[in-house]
């Protein structure tokens, strides 16, 4: 396992430097180049260095246990990385729009050569960096590797794009190309970002529905009623549930014990990661019914 936590994180850090390194020479080639698009596919590889650099960050930090300060640890410190990873790239979309915008109207001649050059070398830094992740098995790895599989297809747009403007006169291609990556980015953030504010706001984990997993529950034989259940994810991926199980009074302490553990064990396939039950004897009146 500590292998496995070792690897993960040597391949986000590898993968994080050569899309930072990747990121300094497109600003440099964009504006010399004169090409928007570059610009902003350089915007959207500065926000996955940003999210491969919190990955990295937040992945270590994920791993601290918990204590007087963080009593469930610190997992959902990676979602404010989503939430600064989001605004950036938000402030940053919005300003190569309003740059495109007067440039489709007025089109400025770019360096289709060094655009095509770029675009070579975004491709195999990009794909270097997906075929690093390739192998890994944690969820982590797996979601930045989708994301860099984007920016691979997205610097085969810019190269078809260049190659079109090297052989025919048609510089709008270049900023409406700029406007579609811009588009595209804040479609992405607008998710994401839609789904960090449920997490912080403790609603019910996406893709999960409440209802099934009461009735889990209500299907043991010993459950006579269940109330005051809440489910939450700590971070996307880590599900925490608390309930109050209505059981017979003549249950003893051992049965309801094993009872417990068989409840654990059932919503796993839910993959809820920790549940806190609380028991009540039949009659017992409860403050928390309507909670």
């Amino acid at each position: 396992m500590a292998h496995d936590h070792t690897h993960t994180e040597n391949n986000i850090k590898i993968a994080f430097f050569l899309n930072l390194v990747f990121t300094i020479i497109e600003v440099v080639g964009g504006l010399f180049t004169n090409s928007l698009a570059i610009l902003s596919d350089a915007l959207h590889d500065l926000g996955d260095s940003l999210s491969l650099g919190l990955s990295w960050y937040f992945h270590r930090v994920s791993h601290r246990k918990r204590d007087n300060a963080y009593s469930y640890g610190y997992k959902r410190f990676s979602i404010l990385g989503a939430i600064i990873n989001s605004i950036v790239l938000t402030v940053g979309s919005i300003y190569i729009l309003l740059e495109a915008i007067p440039r489709i109207l007025n089109p400025e001649a770019v360096k289709a050569d060094g655009m095509i050059l770029l675009a070579v070398i975004g491709i195999l830094a990009n794909g270097a960096a997906v075929f690093r992740l390739a192998q890994g098995s944690s969820l982590n790895e797996k979601v930045v590797k989708l994301h860099l599989m984007e920016d691979v297809l997205g610097w085969v747009a810019v190269l078809v794009a260049s190659i079109v403007m090297k052989f025919w006169n048609i510089p709008v291609l270049d900023p409406l190309l700029s406007l579609g990556i811009s588009v595209y980015i804040l479609i992405n953030v607008f998710r994401n970002m839609k789904e960090a504010i449920r997490i912080m706001l403790q609603g019910i984990p996406m893709n999960t529905e409440i209802e099934p997993i009461e009735q889990e529950i209500r299907n043991f034989e010993e459950v006579l009623n269940v109330h005051d259940m809440h489910l939450w994810t700590l971070d996307g991926e880590y599900h925490v549930l608390s309930l109050h199980i209505v059981v017979s009074k003549e249950k003893r302490l051992e049965s309801l014990a094993c009872l417990k553990e068989e409840i654990r064990e059932a919503l796993k396939s839910y993959h809820i990661e920790h549940v806190t039950i609380e028991f009540e004897p039949e009659g017992e009146k409860c403050c928390m019914q309507e909670c």
